[in-house]
């Protein structure tokens, strides 16, 4: 038997008599809802493992329940479903965005709801060794997939993803407004990939503000400028209105000198095989960690492909 507790949150009774009959006859520990005022208090109430939610609802709707818990900080990494009656592209990409995990259309198929709901929770136990803040998967992980697609011989291409006065930004706002933008910019590589990357690219966090995609070489275009052209208008959000007009923010630096910092921007190094072979990930790094000191001699967010050949 499954000691994981669902919460169901559906205004339609017969979707969630189905959903409680599937779920409830495979050990799951169920609790349901028919609106989400309702849920969010049941949900504070019983701080269930998993939110299966519907997007259609009177009162608080799917998406706005869902934007709720994800700017709570406890409620970052609790996996949710959502439900729709459609198979609409931007409904999801909305989704996505606001931090789903999983669509299911309805009619629900039994077998795929109880895959979902295996593979999330399989999930979140394989990412207790992931990172804390972005529930990404860490180092070790990385590794593994980055000598996995040296041996399996493919064309790969490593991106190698960091924030430029993201230093300066923590010593004028803070820490726990810091991490909101460490969080945020996992969410727009999530977007990245899922709407410009391939099913089986891979996402990590290496730690602080620093992250890999591994993707193919011809996807390297369209999900960097997705990246850069998503982060530079989202950023200006996490700044106050004051420092928001200026253009920069001041900070008393190391020699006790107030020193002017533009907004924070995004770097992306970016590292193939299409022109050299690699034997091991540290030979990969290796370049990237080359290309990392010449973007940081560029203003702004941009991307640079190493064009070597050996």
């Amino acid at each position: 038997m499954n000691e994981k507790s669902i919460l169901i949150v559906d205004d339609d009774k017969l979707s969630r008599t189905i959903l409680k009959n599937i779920l409830g006859s495979a050990g799951y520990k169920i609790y349901e809802s028919q609106d989400g005022d309702e849920a969010l208090k049941l949900y504070r109430r019983i701080l269930p493992d998993m939110v299966i939610l519907d997007v259609v609802m009177p009162g608080l709707s799917g998406f706005d329940l869902l934007r709720i818990l994800r700017d709570e900080e406890e409620n970052q990494l609790v996996p949710v479903i959502l439900l729709t009656s459609s198979d609409n592209y931007e409904e999801k990409l909305h989704g996505l965005e606001l931090g789903a995990d999983a669509y299911i259309t309805k009619p629900f198929n039994e077998k795929e709801l109880l895959a979902q709901v295996k593979n999330l929770f399989q999930r979140i136990e394989h990412n207790r060794m992931a990172n804390p803040l972005t529930g990404l998967r860490g180092n070790i992980d990385i590794k593994y997939e980055i000598r996995r697609r040296i041996k399996n011989g493919s064309l790969y291409a490593v991106l190698y993803i960091d924030l430029d006065n993201f230093k300066s930004f923590n010593d004028y706002y803070g820490f726990s407004r810091g991490d909101k933008i460490i969080r945020q910019t996992a969410r727009i590589l999530k977007e990245a990939l899922f709407k410009c990357g391939n099913a089986n690219d891979f996402l990590g966090h290496i730690g602080g503000d620093d992250f890999i995609i591994i993707t193919t070489p011809d996807k390297i275009d369209d999900v960097c400028n997705y990246i850069i052209s998503t982060f530079d208008e989202d950023i200006k959000r996490y700044y106050d209105d004051e420092d928001l007009a200026n253009g920069y923010i001041e900070v008393i630096n190391r020699r006790g000198e107030i020193q002017r910092f533009p907004f924070v921007s995004i770097s992306i190094a970016v590292v193939t095989n299409e022109n050299r072979n690699f034997d091991n990930e540290l030979q990969i790094s290796a370049v990237a960690a080359e290309i990392k000191r010449k973007l940081k001699s560029m203003e702004g967010s941009k991307y640079l492909k190493d064009r070597r050949k050996c």
